[in-house]
């Protein structure tokens, strides 16, 4: 059920109605608390990285909490994987 949600998430950041960045934004919080899906922390600073780069500066704040706490593993992880994102959106 929560990949379902996510995609839909996805999906509706690409398409519009809120903005992409507040949608992305969202989406890594949504992660990072664990709201209707499991914590995964590498997915959020990936959501909370593309929505910062999008201009979101709540997310960029976020993201960099989020970081202190995560394993440099994880966070090269992260960052591989906004990247990989971006490179095909």
């Amino acid at each position: 059920m929560a990949r379902f949600d996510s995609q839909n998430s996805e999906m509706a950041a690409m398409t519009g109605g809120e903005t992409r960045a507040d949608a992305f934004c969202d989406m890594g919080l949504m992660y990072a608390t664990g709201r209707g899906c499991a914590v995964d922390l590498v997915a959020a600073h990936k959501w909370l990285n593309i929505a910062a780069i999008k201009g979101c500066d709540r997310a960029a704040e976020l993201r960099a909490d989020l970081a202190a706490t995560m394993s440099k593993a994880d966070l090269a992880q992260a960052l591989r994987a906004a990247r990989e994102w971006m490179t095909v959106h």
